[in-house]
């Protein structure tokens, strides 16, 4: 990416707050990044060739998204947990295998999106912030949605398309969680906690593509507490 239209980026998110760039084939940030002067909002570096991302983000001290999407990153710098007032942050399609630990600090952080990564385990590090509102973990590695899950704020859980095998009993006691998405795993019936059914505020609860019949789920106790949560929820809606 040439200078000039770099200087061009810079000068325009000098007055909006937004710098964008994309699709530029860039295997690194721009050196003259790192010396950029000006309050950024919104950063999107989506769609390059990106294999790392340097410490030097954490100046960017405004930073409300972060959108690192379709790069080659391995792993996000610890720093990026210092971007106190950032509330989303886009990181899909790349190479994570783990998200860093100081992301609990993040109190402002609603959204997070990290789909089609090589997750394997769930990041108990999103529980506990309490801002969060949605979750986007589909298509990765994970295996297991571990007991700490209560701890969750999110009001929406994605995790279709990976290889989940047990879900710990004590999902049923997060607190906001309305919709939990579990389509293309491999789930057997046994492994739903009823809870999940009797006890949660899950009124949307998908589960196409595992290993039963949804017949079956449909028979399992706890089934028509579920639907009259599902039904009431659609009736406001209308």
């Amino acid at each position: 990416m040439g200078n000039t239209a770099l200087k061009q980026k810079y000068e325009t998110a000098s007055k909006t707050g937004v710098l964008k760039i994309s699709q530029r084939k860039l295997t690194e940030c721009p050196s003259s990044l790192k010396d950029f002067d000006g309050p950024l909002r919104v950063l999107d570096l989506s769609e390059n060739r990106l294999v790392s991302i340097p410490k030097y983000i954490c100046n960017f001290s405004s930073l409300k998204q972060l959108m690192l999407d379709s790069n080659r990153l391995t792993a996000i710098p610890d720093e990026v947990g210092k971007l106190s007032k950032l509330e989303l942050l886009s990181v899909c399609n790349n190479k994570l295998t783990g998200l860093p630990e100081t992301l609990k600090n993040l109190s402002h952080l609603k959204q997070i999106q990290a789909t089609d990564n090589l997750l394997s385990e769930f990041p108990l590090v999103l529980c506990g912030i309490k801002q969060l509102d949605v979750v986007n973990l589909a298509n990765n590695k994970i295996t297991d949605i571990p007991d700490g899950i209560e701890n969750l704020h999110a009001t929406e859980l994605n995790l279709n398309q990976n290889q989940v095998k047990q879900i710990s009993e004590l999902i049923s006691k997060c607190p906001n969680l309305k919709t939990l998405r579990l389509e293309e795993n491999c789930l057997p019936l046994s492994a739903i906690p009823l809870g999940i059914l009797t006890e949660s505020k899950v009124s949307t609860l998908t589960l196409q593509g595992n290993l039963f019949e949804m017949k079956s789920f449909m028979e399992l106790e706890g089934y028509d507490a579920y639907m009259e949560r599902y039904t009431a929820v659609k009736k406001k809606m209308m």
